[in-house]
């Protein structure tokens, strides 16, 4: 069987935005929040159960955070839980003009 050439495509650096995402800036800054919960758990060796006895946060929450279900999280509230894990963010914002998108509507 003949296999196809494979069609190589850059991506924009935003797998959201890739994907068509409505909110594609926004779930990407969740997802690096997330991923940084993430490490400080295994770096601290924290279960679900052991980081909300440290934080308050409900084990659940975790749970979700480590399954990447981000729905249910604020870009605020994942800061929150970063800064009880005894970690701090910083953000640098670089804003610049993003190529035209259509929204359905005529230009």
């Amino acid at each position: 069987m003949k296999s196809k050439k494979l069609k190589i495509v850059k991506g924009s650096g935003n797998v959201f935005r890739d994907l068509g995402h409505k909110h594609a800036d926004a779930d990407q800054f969740k997802a690096i929040l997330a991923a940084e919960i993430i490490k400080a758990l295994d770096r601290e060796g924290l279960s679900v159960r052991s980081a909300q006895g440290r934080t308050g946060i409900a084990a659940a929450d975790f749970s979700r955070i480590r399954n990447a279900d981000l729905g249910r999280f604020t870009v605020d509230r994942l800061m929150s839980i970063i800064n009880r894990l005894g970690s701090r963010v910083g953000v640098k914002i670089k804003v610049r003009r993003g190529e035209t998108v259509e929204h359905g509507m005529p230009a």
